[in-house]
């Protein structure tokens, strides 16, 4: 497959560790270095594995990671004496509580601008298509971020069995293929589960040309990917701000 994506959803290696940190729901105070490690170099390995744009603050991350990782590893007697000094993990523990504090003031200042528009909100047309996804803005829902989808993704990797990785697939998937599919999928229905389209695959490269598909989606905000329960299943639905009414569409042919 000769495929490569460029994208410009990526967060940044301090996103990553959060994310880690709360999906296994860790003391942020007691990091447990080696697991998380051991997490973050698998998660650089799929972004690598899929030739996803990997910028250099993430690779000084993994080597900071590791540089903490030996010294929690010394041995009992020059641990000891470590202990008298302050915590390697001390430092990255303050850029990450520092960190977190300032996504959430930028979340709160979202949520102010997202209720300001809500005071003059356009009445909603009707869709003479059917039913559309539901509308989530009442409710309480969690917007799938890059590390959710890679999280997705290598699940689905490891839940095709390992004798398909052997076998010789007739059928040759493009992305170009995979993305139409989604999209006419979405026609029909107006949400898919993320693992519902992993579990109707038959290869280790279908699984990666369907993930490549929805990255190349979010890309193109067609889509909206959330969560119901936040580090659960992945829904996919169109973007409605991208869809063209139907009104529209004559029009827009005609242009």
């Amino acid at each position: 497959m000769d495929y490569k994506i460029r994208l410009d959803i990526f967060e940044g290696p301090l996103d990553l560790l959060l994310y880690l940190v709360k999906k296994d729901h860790l003391n942020i105070y007691d990091i447990p270095i080696a697991k998380v490690t051991a997490q973050y170099l698998e998660y650089i390995n799929f972004m690598q594995l899929l030739d996803l744009n990997i910028i250099g603050e993430f690779l000084v991350m993994a080597s900071t990671l590791m540089q903490i990782k030996s010294k929690m590893l010394l041995p009992a007697e020059e641990s000891a004496v470590l202990e008298e000094e302050e915590d390697p993990r001390a430092e990255l523990v303050k850029r990450l509580l520092e960190y977190e504090k300032f996504k959430q003031v930028a979340e709160n200042l979202r949520e102010r601008e997202a209720s300001q528009q809500e005071v003059f909100k356009r009445p909603k047309a009707e869709n003479p298509q059917g039913d559309q996804a539901p509308d989530k803005e009442e409710g309480k829902y969690f917007e799938a971020s890059i590390f959710d989808l890679i999280n997705a993704f290598s699940q689905a990797l490891k839940d095709v069995p390992r004798e398909v990785f052997y076998e010789v697939v007739k059928d040759q998937f493009t992305v170009e293929q995979k993305v139409h599919g989604i999209l006419h999928l979405l026609l029909v229905k107006p949400e898919i589960k993320l693992s519902e389209l992993f579990r109707e695959t038959k290869s280790k490269m279908e699984v990666i040309v369907i993930f490549l598909a929805i990255l190349e989606l979010a890309k193109m905000k067609e889509i909206v990917a959330r969560q119901d329960v936040e580090f659960e299943d992945i829904i996919i639905s169109r973007n409605k701000e991208n869809i063209i009414p139907y009104e529209r569409r004559d029009q827009t042919r005609i242009a």
